[in-house]
């Protein structure tokens, strides 16, 4: 399986802008600059994008470890925070709150920390993954 995006930038860091697009049409010519990246500004930016990714990803992996222990799953909401520092994403944090009906919190935290160090986005990534996770 092979998947693409497609970044067109025009003009300067600071003054110029780009457009991103993905092969699923998701996002289509969707703005991001050096003000949606550094400052406020409509539109998205590459870390934002990371943090869609790796949540995204974390969670269908732990949907899959889940599933597979035989418990039932109402819902999973993960959060993830990217951390940009002097040029490099140092940290990856992700923040869990389960509904999954009949799992003991010991079970819950021992597959979300197997879905954390197996998910596709986290094998990418050369920088520290935290998490913290609540049944709730």
């Amino acid at each position: 399986m092979k998947r693409h995006a497609t970044a067109v930038w025009k003009g300067s860091l600071k003054e110029g802008a780009g457009q991103l697009s993905t092969q699923s049409g998701t996002l289509n010519n969707t703005q991001y600059s050096f003000k949606t990246r550094f400052e406020e500004g409509v539109g998205t930016n590459p870390e934002e994008l990371v943090a869609a990714a790796h949540s995204g990803c974390f969670t269908m992996q732990l949907s899959a470890y889940i599933t597979e222990g035989g418990f039932e799953i109402e819902s999973i909401e993960t959060k993830c925070d990217i951390n940009l520092l002097e040029g490099t994403i140092v940290s990856s944090h992700l923040t869990v709150n389960a509904k999954i009906k009949e799992i003991s919190n010991e079970t819950f935290q021992e597959l979300v920390a197997k879905a954390k160090a197996n998910c596709p986005i986290s094998k990418l990534f050369d920088t520290e993954i935290t998490s913290t996770a609540s049944l709730v």
